[in-house]
């Protein structure tokens, strides 16, 4: 039962479910494509019934599922992933933690083959297509740090590049698997100490690295996520070169970044990085309810696009606002990742909104309903960077229930929807599982 002493993370959109169900046939409003032959899974945070996590971040991984085919929804389903954290596994290990022994609770992806329920503090979990846990992956016994929920997979080579971080050195390592699957190169990125580096970026030539202000806090170990903002730590943006070689730092105002647009370099040799930026204060209004407290910061979305433009040839970095509406979950055309892209897709608290790089427009989808990660989807043949659909759940904050939308990414007009058979709490990052 809730009460008003309830954490924010067990109450109102967050509110845990309580069970796994199935559901078949689906009720569908409007007409889903034919072209959307596959599989929409999406993660969060669920704890058991009875369990405290402490912290919004923590809690028990669940993936919820919808099957698309032939224009029908056959079915829904929700399954917690089944990690050694779930079963009662204790943290080991010489960091303290055992990789096994967290919750993958963020983001889900495929790749080679393989499904992966991510968390940027443990290895990923394997899942099948009908979302049983198969168990931990560590590519062969090759990865031996922590893998970051935010991995970006080059369009071009079909490399997937991502990092892990540690609470003790080496607290920053990148890693590569080819498109086959195969761990193929690991190096240590050599950085002052522990923070908590939710998420980078790729171009064609570089990794794009964010060493901000949020640090790792041993006193805070057993207090949900123990980081808080350290002004000493300071806040740079570095850029590797993804052959090799030395990684440049560029100092930039204060700032925190929870989640990356892209990134590119434009005609004139600049790394243009988008991403959705938090100074202290607004850090500082959205953390504490993260960890249970009420405050009045936005749950879903409390910070606002932004950009740098990084001049590797003189040093510069000019930062510019591209918006004054708080938003979060930046997503893209998966095919313009680490390439000029015109256009990014957000969250509001209760709108999608859509932005134009090229001539600085967005546009704004009202829903009344508090949306989760719009993931795009491009039409076969596609003709343009948005010819596509948007997918997100979202769900009615006055409890009337939870819905798979799908909208069109051209000028975000209402395709079809989908009554999902229960309230599925806000979560963090879905992916679209095509059929092969």
């Amino acid at each position: 039962m809730m009460t008003a002493s309830t954490p924010t993370y067990l109450s109102g959109l967050l509110a845990p479910v309580a069970d796994e169900i199935d559901a078949v046939d689906l009720p569908v409003t409007g007409a889903l494509p034919d072209a959307l032959r596959g599989r929409y899974f999406r993660n969060g945070p669920n704890p058991p019934p009875g369990a405290d996590p402490g912290h919004w971040f923590t809690g028990a991984g669940m993936i919820h599922g919808v099957r698309l085919r032939d224009g029908r929804a056959e079915w829904y389903r929700n399954r917690w992933v089944r990690t050694r954290e779930l079963a009662g596994a204790p943290f080991v290990g010489p960091a303290g933690f055992d990789l096994t022994a967290v919750p993958a609770n963020t983001s889900v992806i495929r790749h080679a083959g393989r499904i992966l329920a991510l968390v940027e503090v443990g290895l990923p979990y394997e899942l099948t297509s009908e979302l049983a846990t198969t168990g931990p992956c560590d590519f062969g016994g090759r990865l031996a740090t922590a893998m970051t929920a935010h991995p970006k997979r080059d369009p071009l080579t079909g490399d997937l590049l991502f990092f892990g971080y540690g609470m003790a050195p080496p607290y920053l390592t990148y890693h590569r698997l080819s498109a086959a699957g195969e761990l193929v190169e690991s190096r240590v990125i050599d950085v002052p100490g522990p923070t908590m580096m939710h998420d980078f970026a790729i171009t064609e030539s570089h990794v794009v690295w964010l060493d901000l202000p949020v640090v790792f806090d041993l006193a805070l170990l057993g207090q949900g996520m123990p980081y808080r903002w350290d002004d000493a730590y300071g806040a740079r943006i570095g850029v590797m070169a993804r052959d090799g070689g030395e990684t440049r730092w560029f100092d930039i105002d204060p700032c925190y970044v929870f989640h990356v647009g892209n990134a590119h370099v434009d005609d004139a040799g600049r790394v243009c990085l988008d991403a959705v930026r938090y100074d202290r204060a607004r850090f500082a209004a959205i953390w504490p309810r993260l960890g249970g407290a009420p405050t009045e910061a936005g749950m879903i979305a409390d910070g606002f696009a932004h950009r740098w433009l990084i001049d590797p040839a003189n040093g510069v970095v000019r930062e510019q606002a591209l918006d004054d509406r708080a938003v979060e979950f930046p997503t893209l055309n998966d095919q313009r990742v680490g390439r000029p892209n015109r256009f990014l897709y957000s969250v509001s608290q209760d709108a999608i909104v859509k932005y134009d790089g090229r001539t600085g427009a967005s546009r704004v989808r009202s829903l009344g309903a508090t949306p989760g990660e719009a993931i795009f989807v491009a039409a076969p043949e596609a003709r343009s960077e948005d010819d596509g659909w948007l997918i997100s759940i979202v769900t009615d904050p006055a409890g009337r229930g939870s819905e798979l939308l799908v909208l069109a990414a051209t000028d975000l007009a209402n395709v079809a929807s989908v009554a999902l058979p229960r309230r599925v709490p806000a979560g963090f990052h879905g992916c679209w599982i095509a059929d092969q």
